[in-house]
């Protein structure tokens, strides 16, 4: 089992007099992909929003490697978690690389000006997401999916060991989902850094995450690996759907099938000609 890089103890959070998570305990395993799911309003982004040190708890604290986040200054917090909001807004006219430099900032100071190591991280950032033919475009002029890299290269030219991100595929047709997805699996798998988002999609988080923490009206209901919590009992407590869970036919993962109404034919389809894509454990 892998140590907690981020904890919650005894949190609640909220905004006014208004509570949106009420005293929960939870642990975020280092290395790993661990998703938020839960209904429109539940509080996965208000929880992810004060890991990330942005909303601070009403009660409670939040631990990252075992310090308190509000506790410690923007500049050291910055060095070890990077966070992509829902929906980032580039100022007008800025290209993809002023963009990802501004990744950067963090480790500038006086007497620490752009350095090699600077470069280096805003290149390798750029080709992680295959991004470098778009260097020199502007924001505004690339596609959701281009635009939603250039914004994961700015968070990856940061090199923190953990990164948070905010419903990454809203607004993005199928194909740019998964291209973005893959892309995080990919670094997670290849470099261990710890992913931490909001999904609305419980399919794709099933299919990416080792872990899944459902929130349901700001509490914890269920947290642990997608094959274990991820059933029509969960579906309906937390979403209040009526649904069926079958294996992905390729990758095995829980795939929830939603009951209602709908075209229906005599004679279910199969897949054929499907070969599971190999992917890297």
């Amino acid at each position: 089992m892998s140590r907690p890089v981020l904890q919650s103890q005894k949190l609640s959070l909220g905004y006014g007099d208004k509570t949106i998570i009420n005293n929960i305990d939870l642990d975020i395993p280092e290395g790993k992909i661990t998703t938020l799911i839960g209904a429109n309003g539940c509080g996965k982004s208000t929880l992810l929003r004060s890991m990330a040190r942005l909303l601070k708890p009403k009660s409670g604290c939040v631990l990252l490697d075992g310090k308190e986040v509000f506790t410690s200054s923007t500049k050291e917090i910055a060095k070890r978690l990077a966070i992509l909001p829902q929906g980032p807004v580039a100022p007008e006219g800025m290209s993809v690389m002023q963009l990802v430099r501004q990744g950067r900032y963090p480790h500038q100071s006086w007497l620490k000006q752009w350095s090699e190591e600077d470069e280096r991280c805003v290149v390798d950032a750029l080709k992680a997401t295959n991004m470098t033919e778009f260097a020199e475009r502007t924001v505004d002029s690339l596609s959701g999916g281009q635009r939603q890299r250039a914004w994961i290269a700015m968070t990856l030219a940061q090199n923190t060991p953990v990164i948070l991100l905010d419903e990454p595929t809203t607004y993005l047709d199928m194909s740019h989902q998964v291209e973005i997805l893959d892309l995080l699996f990919d670094l997670n798998r290849d470099s261990g850094r710890t992913v931490v988002m909001v999904l609305h999609d419980m399919n794709l988080a099933c299919r990416y995450s080792d872990n899944i923490v459902a929130v349901k009206n700001g509490e914890i209901y269920a947290n642990g690996q997608p094959e274990t919590v991820m059933t029509a009992e969960l579906v309906e407590q937390v979403f209040g759907l009526d649904s069926q869970i079958i294996p992905c036919p390729m990758f095995g993962t829980p795939t929830c099938v939603p009951v209602g109404k709908g075209r229906r034919i005599s004679t279910p389809l199969h897949v054929v000609e499907s070969v599971p894509i190999a992917r890297s454990a």
